[in-house]
């Protein structure tokens, strides 16, 4: 589970490399895109105060990496 949790996030990073590449994240639905980094940010707290060290892993790169996604789209939506 462990390496699961540290794993899982890092595939955020061909999302944003691709809507880099492409300079494009129109075919990103915006309501889901901030939906999920909504959730990510809500769900943090408890990903902090939890025992369950996966969890702590998961909760704080699953956010980092998913920042970096809303951040390219966003960017890219703008232009």
């Amino acid at each position: 589970g462990l390496f699961a949790s540290i794993a899982l996030p890092f595939f955020n990073i061909p999302l944003m490399m691709k809507i880099i590449k492409r300079r494009s994240s129109q075919d990103l639905s915006l309501a889901w895109l901030l939906g999920v980094f909504f959730c990510l940010i809500l769900m943090e707290p408890a990903a902090w105060v939890s025992s369950d060290v996966t969890f702590k892993v998961f909760g704080t790169l699953n956010l980092i990496g998913f920042s970096g996604v809303t951040i390219a789209a966003l960017y890219f939506r703008r232009k």
